[in-house]
C-alpha cells in the first residue's frame, strides 16, 4: 500500500511503503507524520534531526495546496470588522475576519494574502494588489473555524499642500461591513513561517501591525501544544498603549507562556523607548534564546527596523565575544532567521 504526499504542482514527488492504509480524513488531521513514516523519511534523508522539520517549517506546511491568482481569486465574505486599537489612539487598526464558504483557502501562519481594491487608479488601470499578513492560525480565529483574519491600519496623511490623502486599499478594507465580498489572492510566502515543533524557541520583534503574524504563531502554539517546551518572546513597539493592536489578546497569555516586552515611543515624556532599547534591557534573555539550538528569530515591521535591531544586538553580543552579523548569517543559512518588512 502506498501513501502519496499531495503536491501543489500536481506531480508525485514522494511515496512511502505503509503497513496499513490511511484515509484522507486521517491525513488531514496530521500535524506530524505517523511514526512509521517519520522513521522511513528520516532514514531516506540520512539525518533524523533534519528530517523532523524542527529547524524550518516542513515542506507540507510551506506550500498549501490551494492557491489563487489575480485572474482566479478566491471569493471571501466579511463576517466582522473590529477596531483593535484604543478609541483615543492616533492609529485606527482593524481586525477584519473573512469567511470562505465553499472555497477552500489553505494558508500557514506567517504567510500573506493579496487583495485588490475595486475601481481604477489615476491612470485608468486596475489597482495594484496589496499584501497583508495573515493574523490568525491556519484553522481560523477559533479552532477549526476555517476563516481568516487580517490586521489593517488605516492610512491617512497630509500632502505638501496640507490636503488630506487617504490610502486606497487600507481605507477600503477598514470600511468593509459584514456581508461585503472581497477577492483574495495567494497565499504567498515560504520563508516567514513557524516550525511545527513544540520545542522551538521563537524570538519575535515587531512594531505596529507587524504583530499580526506573531498573533497567529502564539495562537497556533497554544492550540496545538499548550505545554510546549519552546519559549515564546515578543519585543513589541508602539507609540502608546492605546496604539498597541491586540492588547486585549496579549493580556490573555501569562508571561510564562508568552513573554511580552513592550516599548512605547510616546508614552511618557523623558521615558520613551524603542524596540532596540527594550532589546538591550533584556540582554540576558535575548542571549539565552539566541544560543538555543532550536531558536528562530523573526522581525516584522517598517523598513529600517532591522537596522535598529542589528545595532542593539551588536552591542549585546559584543561583550560575550560574539560577532552578531556573522552569527545572524549562520542563523539565516540554517533557516532560523526571518525578516519581513514593508
Amino acid at each position: 500500500m502506498k501513501c502519496v504526499r499531495p503536491c501543489p504542482t500536481g506531480a508525485v514527488d514522494h511515496y512511502f511503503d505503509l503497513a496499513r492504509p490511511y484515509s484522507i480524513d486521517d491525513q488531514l488531521l496530521w500535524i506530524e507524520l505517523p511514526s512509521e513514516l517519520s522513521v522511513q523519511a528520516a532514514s531516506e534523508a540520512g539525518n533524523s534531526e533534519s528530517s523532523r522539520g524542527s529547524q524550518i517549517a516542513p515542506v507540507s506546511a510551506s506550500t498549501p495546496l490551494n492557491r489563487y491568482s489575480r485572474e482566479n481569486p478566491a471569493r471571501a465574505i466579511v463576517s466582522s470588522n473590529t477596531r483593535v486599537t484604543g478609541e483615543t489612539a492616533e492609529n485606527d487598526v482593524r481586525l477584519v475576519i473573512f469567511e470562505f464558504d465553499e472555497t477552500p483557502f489553505d494558508f500557514i501562519e506567517g504567510q500573506s494574502v493579496g487583495v485588490i481594491p475595486p475601481g481604477l487608479d489615476a491612470n485608468g488601470q486596475p489597482h495594484a494588489m496589496r499584501l497583508y499578513s495573515v493574523a490568525c492560525p491556519r484553522d481560523g480565529e477559533k479552532p477549526n473555524a476555517g476563516n481568516m483574519s487580517l490586521a489593517i491600519k488605516r492610512i491617512v496623511w497630509r500632502d505638501g499642500l496640507d490636503r488630506e490623502v487617504r490610502g486606497v486599499a487600507s481605507n477600503w478594507l477598514c470600511d468593509l461591513r459584514p456581508g461585503d465580498a472581497v477577492d483574495i489572492v495567494g497565499p504567498f510566502g515560504t520563508d516567514f513561517l513557524v516550525p511545527d515543533d513544540p520545542d522551538a524557541d521563537l524570538l519575535m520583534i515587531c512594531t505596529g501591525t507587524g504583530a499580526a503574524p506573531f498573533r497567529g504563531f502564539a495562537h497556533r502554539r497554544r492550540r496545538m501544544w499548550p505545554n510546549a517546551g519552546g519559549k515564546l518572546m515578543l519585543i513589541y513597539g508602539a507609540r502608546t498603549m492605546e496604539d498597541l493592536p491586540f492588547s486585549q489578546t496579549l493580556q490573555k497569555y501569562t508571561q510564562a507562556e508568552f513573554r511580552r516586552e513592550l516599548a512605547f515611543s510616546r508614552a511618557i515624556a523623558g521615558d520613551r523607548q524603542y524596540v532596540q532599547d527594550r532589546l538591550r534591557m533584556c540582554a540576558p534573555e535575548i542571549l539565552w534564546l539566541l544560543r538555543r539550538p532550536k531558536s528562530h528569530m523573526y522581525i516584522c515591521g517598517l523598513k529600517g527596523l532591522e537596522d535598529g535591531v542589528d545595532e542593539a544586538l551588536i552591542d549585546i553580543t559584543r561583550t560575550h565575544g560574539i560577532n552578531w552579523l556573522a552569527f545572524k548569517s549562520e542563523m539565516h543559512v540554517a533557516g532560523r532567521y526571518h525578516v519581513e518588512v514593508y
